[in-house]
C-alpha cells in the first residue's frame, strides 16, 4: 500500500513543478529587457571633387570596368603617388559608390567621398603615401541612396606603382 502512495503525490508534484518551471520561464521573457548597443553610424559625405560624366583616362593606368554584380563601377587598377584613380559610377547604377585605399595590414590610407551615380571622381588623397610595389587593397564599397543600406563591397588587390 505504501507504494501505491508514493506513486499519487509524484505525479502531482511533477505536475505543479512544471507549472511552476513554465511560469517562471514566461516571467523571465516578460521581463527581460533588450538592450542592443549599436555604434552610431555618421553617413560618409559626398566628394565634393565628383564631376558629372564619364572621364577621358590616360592609356596605361589599368581603367577598366568591373561588374560586381548588383553594380557595375570602374577604376584604375594601378594607383600611385598622384592619387589618380578615375572612380566612375555609371549613370546605369542605383547606388553610391566610394573606395577605400587599405594597406596589407587594413589600414585605411585614403578614401574618397560618395559619388553619385553618373559621376566620377579623378583622384583620392592619400595621408600616407606607400612605397612602390608595396600591395594594396582598393575597397569599393556600394550604398542604398538615402539609406545608406550597405549594397555590398568588393576588394581588387593591386600593388602600388
Amino acid at each position: 500500500m505504501k507504494k501505491k502512495q508514493k506513486k499519487n503525490y509524484i505525479l502531482p508534484l511533477a505536475a505543479v513543478l512544471c507549472v511552476l518551471s513554465i511560469a517562471v520561464m514566461i516571467f523571465a521573457l516578460t521581463r527581460q529587457e533588450v538592450q542592443t548597443e549599436m555604434g552610431e553610424f555618421t553617413p560618409p559625405p559626398f566628394d565634393a571633387a565628383a564631376q558629372v560624366g564619364t572621364p577621358v583616362v590616360p592609356d596605361g593606368l589599368g581603367y577598366s570596368e568591373l561588374d560586381c554584380q548588383a553594380y557595375k563601377v570602374s577604376l584604375c587598377g594601378k594607383l600611385d603617388t598622384s592619387g589618380d584613380l578615375w572612380l566612375t559610377n555609371p549613370e546605369s547604377n542605383e547606388v553610391w559608390l566610394k573606395v577605400r585605399v587599405l594597406d596589407a595590414k587594413g589600414n585605411i590610407l585614403g578614401e574618397t567621398g560618395l559619388v553619385r551615380p553618373g559621376e566620377y571622381v579623378q583622384t583620392v588623397e592619400l595621408t600616407t603615401i606607400p612605397k612602390s610595389g608595396t600591395p594594396i587593397t582598393l575597397k569599393i564599397m556600394a550604398y542604398e541612396p538615402d539609406t545608406y543600406y550597405s549594397a555590398g563591397a568588393a576588394s581588387l588587390n593591386t600593388t602600388f606603382a
